[in-house]
């Protein structure tokens, strides 16, 4: 493979300037992690220690391996929501190494809210059992939770997405044959009683777990009998009597031993063998990506200058590298995994449409993941290219990249707007995993567009009236709330809030993170047995 010469000037003054205002926007996501990871009331800290119960960091701490890596996801999630005390959605989701393989753990923070569940925290439960499905990974729930919030219950409890599907996922996990191991350390009320119960191990903590639909105080309004958690639902009762638990533990550190070794008792892994090369370093420096991507979305640069910082070695074979140069395709490795890359160098015409369209498929037949490293403001439009067919070559690519069954990871480093978001993988289109860049918008369109697009609604329909358009001050009261609103609900925090993506990443940290999500999803078969796409219209 050649190696991407860059053309990068580290010494300009718009380099410098593109530095300093993506180190700003990183150092902010950095504040804002540290924020969601430690803000926690004393009053919680007080109790977590009078229960003799450990922190959810220090459990993961215990149960993963010793300088390995996690992969934390959506630790952002309800960001800014409820009354922005819900950091993460009450939960810690991720992927690790427990005894040489990799994991994923959905662990509940018991000093948010007492680990009651959110509508938001039901929505990462949901993803988390996806990503367990999508890639064969065995998942653990650390469980630490007093039920639903009940306040918020009618956005939980009965549709199709909501709480019950989380045990509906399980029944399915099981049947899957995926390993599902359970460490009740904490309260399981009402539904979270099922958790334990429909895992295929579950390790119960004396003293401090308790499994019960329904807890003391329900008991005794509804009954009128008088009984403690540990009576109704503890340890004993569990692994003694009613065979629900299948461990006894003494504690946490206890509970998380035992986990420990259930994991290395699974059968072997067998991860898809890809053609793994040795990793090499990127020549270029991946922070250097902070000084090429340019603090407006609208200024244009080469995405191959940070596809030069991603790959092993720097080296990328592009194909079709003089047709349809609006999109960048082509193959490379990362951390010795081979990939193909789609990356935006504009708006997608039926050129570039083709060509990804024809590249999806080739890397779809040789079972390489792909990586769409998407900045878009969607397909071209007008007269001429409608004449030309950009409609039914859009949906060729949009055809292809829903129907390819080798992995999918996407990346925003930019703007997402509209189809293009579609062509390029949205969340929409089933990627493995999805993240975002700090300096990231998505929406239909971007806001200044989408208020320009009002105001020429507004003049045609007075036009028709026989009226004369908008006074100038008039059209910019209308367009500012528009801009604004669009701004905020279109950027990476409010996307990520809403789990619309996994994360948002520090740019020079994706290639790392790409690695590990990668190594995961090999845990499943590469793609579906049955190859092949739908119709691409002539």
């Amino acid at each position: 493979m050649e190696v991407i010469e860059t053309r990068i000037d580290t010494s300009s003054e718009d380099y410098k300037e593109n530095y300093e205002a993506m180190q700003d926007l990183v150092e902010d996501l950095e504040n804002k992690l540290e924020t969601a990871i430690n803000e926690r009331s004393d009053k919680a800290r007080a109790r977590l220690k009078e229960q003799n119960k450990l922190p959810v960091r220090k459990r993961l701490e215990i149960l993963l391996d010793r300088n390995t890596p996690f992969l934390e996801l959506a630790p952002l999630a309800a960001k800014d929501m409820y009354d922005k005390k819900v950091h993460g959605a009450g939960i810690v989701t991720g992927i690790g190494v427990v005894e040489g393989r990799e994991v994923i753990i959905h662990a509940n923070d018991s000093m948010i809210k007492g680990g009651t569940v959110y509508p938001m925290g039901v929505k990462k439960g949901i993803r988390t059992q996806t990503i367990a499905m999508e890639n064969r990974l065995p998942i653990i729930y650390l469980v630490d939770s007093g039920g639903a919030f009940l306040p918020l219950q009618s956005e939980i409890f009965p549709d199709a997405d909501d709480g019950g599907r989380i045990f509906y996922n399980q029944a399915v996990i099981s049947k899957m044959g995926i390993p599902q191991i359970c460490g009740v350390m904490g309260l399981c009320t009402a539904g979270a009683a099922y958790i334990p119960a429909m895992s295929d191990d579950v390790v119960h903590v004396k003293n401090t777990g308790a499994i019960f639909l329904g807890g003391p105080p329900l008991v005794l309004a509804a009954t009128g009998e008088e009984v403690t958690a540990d009576e109704l639902g503890g340890a004993n009762v569990h692994c003694r009597e009613s065979g629900v638990s299948d461990y006894f533990a003494e504690d946490d550190t206890h509970c998380i031993e035992i986990i420990r070794q259930i994991v290395k008792n699974l059968p072997p892994a067998k991860k898809t063998d890809i053609g793994l090369k040795e990793p090499r370093p990127p020549l270029y420096d991946p922070k250097e990506i902070y000084g090429i991507v340019p603090k407006s979305l609208s200024t244009p640069y080469d995405v191959r200058e940070v596809i030069a910082r991603m790959v092993d070695g720097s080296e990328f074979l592009e194909f079709k590298a003089l047709y349809g140069p609006t999109l960048v395709c082509g193959w490379a490795h990362i951390h010795g995994y081979p990939v193909g890359i789609l990356g935006n160098n504009g708006v997608l015409f039926s050129d570039s449409s083709l060509k990804a369209t024809q590249f999806i498929q080739l890397c779809d037949k040789r079972e390489i993941p792909l990586l769409f490293l998407q900045n878009i403001n969607g397909y071209i439009i007008g007269k001429e290219y409608e004449r030309i067919g950009i409609t039914k070559d859009g949906h060729k690519m949009v055809n292809a990249v829903s129907t390819a069954t080798v992995p999918k990871f996407t990346v925003i480093i930019g703007a997402s707007f509209g189809a293009g978001n579609y062509g390029m993988c949205g969340r929409a289109y089933s990627p493995r995993f999805l993240w975002m860049w700090p300096n990231a918008q998505i929406g239909v369109m971007g806001g200044e567009q989408a208020a320009d697009v009002m105001i020429t609604v507004k003049n045609d329909q007075l036009a028709r009236e026989g009226q004369p358009p908008l006074p100038e001050e008039i059209a910019k009261q209308i367009k500012e709330p528009i801009m604004t609103s669009a701004l905020r609900e279109g950027n990476a925090y409010y996307s990520t809030a809403n789990m619309w993506d996994d994360g948002v990443l520090d740019p020079a940290k994706t290639r790392d993170v790409l690695g590990l999500a990668i190594s995961a999803a090999l845990n499943a078969p590469i793609r579906d047995d049955v190859y092949g796409f739908g119709t691409f219209r002539m």
